[in-house]
Formats: structure tokens, C-alpha cells, sequence
């Protein structure tokens, strides 16, 4: 069986930097390595992904919203996630579960029993053998976001969510911090302000331990 990392944060903290990074450093030292992301990695994710993550579906309610996340999960472990995995390779994956339960539980004020019931009918006892998440202040990962976004076109935009409240950011980034403070040897806290080479360096250290 392959290992299962996971990437997570607030918008704007650097996952796909360093995950594409850290790709390049275990293909080096010759790993099989799968880059996936959530919502999405599947054609049918990928569909789901712009409904999720379009500003024109302000409309959305919570539950739909976690409804699709979910599916999306649903498939994207079928499809993609499981079959690396019994192939022995690395999967590094951008968002995951915690995900869900920092936006849809901290953040929209979901149930968060009720969500870990959800995901446990979606992954079973599917968990990843490690999380990253780079914390950083909201404003700082917001204003990254928004100078993402600004230089690509408005139909490539991914906005919905960094337009909405900084409180509604705050609580995301305290639901991941107590979400790691719950499951210290799994969840890893890197300091997302550090410069793009020392927060790769502590990764790299990270998964030296695991593999």
C-alpha cells in the first residue's frame, strides 16, 4: 500500500507551491508520485469543482455545498485515490476531509458530527498517513489569493470563497488549528509565511519520517 499525504490550509497558504515542489524532490529519489486535488481530480470532480468554487453559484446553500464536496470525494477515492494507493504510490493531494470540516463545519456552522458521519460513509476508514497544513494570517493568504486570481482569465477564476466574510476565514483557520491540535501526530503546522525554500525543507524532513 501506497502513503496518503495531504495538503491543507486558508486560501492563499501555498499548497500546490509546495506540493509540486515536493514532487519534484521524491521523483528525484526515484517514488511514484500522484498529484491529485479536492474538490476535483476526476472529469466528474472537475465538473463538481466549478460549481463549487464559481462566484456566480453565490445562490448555493451550506448543505448542497456539502453535499457536493462529499460526492466529489466519493469519486475521486474510487477513481483515483484508492487505485494509487494499491499501486504503492505517494499520493499528495491538495485538500482532503479536514478540509470540509474547516469550511463546512468551522466555517458554515455545520454539525461537525454530523459531517464526520458523512465522510465516514464517503472514505470509510480511509485517513492520511500525513497532513501539511501551512497556517498563515487571513489577510496575508486572502490578498495571495486575490493576486492568483488577478492574473487569470474570469472564466478560469476560482473566487467564490475568497469573497466571502473574514470572519467567515477566521473561523476556518481556527477550525484547522484545533483540528490539528486534536490529532498532533497526523496533522503537522508549518508556518505558511516562512519563504517558499525553509517550508519546503520542513516538508521534505516530514515525509523522511514517514516513508
Amino acid at each position: 500500500m501506497g502513503t496518503f499525504i495531504t495538503f491543507e490550509g486558508i486560501e492563499g497558504c501555498g499548497k500546490t507551491t509546495q506540493i509540486n515542489l515536493l514532487k519534484a524532490y521524491l521523483l528525484k529519489k526515484n517514488y511514484t508520485v500522484q498529484i491529485t486535488r479536492e474538490p476535483g481530480g476526476t472529469r466528474i470532480g472537475d465538473q463538481i469543482r466549478k460549481i463549487l468554487l464559481s462566484d456566480k453559484n453565490h445562490a448555493i446553500s451550506d448543505k448542497t455545498e456539502l453535499l457536493l464536496y462529499e460526492a466529489c470525494r466519493a469519486q475521486h477515492i474510487k477513481e483515483v485515490i484508492l487505485p494509487a494507493l494499491k499501486e504503492d504510490k505517494i499520493v499528495l493531494c491538495d485538500r482532503f476531509a479536514d478540509s470540509t470540516l474547516a469550511y463546512q463545519g468551522y466555517g458554515r456552522k455545520i454539525d461537525l458530527g454530523f459531517i464526520q458521519r458523512l465522510d465516514h460513509i464517503v472514505a470509510g476508514e480511509l485517513r492520511p498517513d500525513l497532513t501539511i497544513l501551512l497556517d498563515m494570517d487571513v489577510d496575508s493568504g486572502l490578498q495571495r489569493a486575490k493576486n492568483r486570481n488577478s492574473k487569470v482569465t474570469e472564466s478560469e477564476r476560482e473566487e467564490r470563497f475568497e469573497k466571502e466574510t473574514l470572519e467567515f476565514h477566521e473561523r476556518i483557520r481556527k477550525g484547522f488549528l484545533e483540528l490539528a491540535e486534536k490529532d498532533r501526530k497526523r496533522i503537522r503546522i508549518i508556518d505558511g509565511s516562512k519563504s517558499v525554500d525553509e517550508i519546503q525543507k520542513i516538508i521534505r524532513d516530514l515525509i523522511e519520517e514517514i516513508l
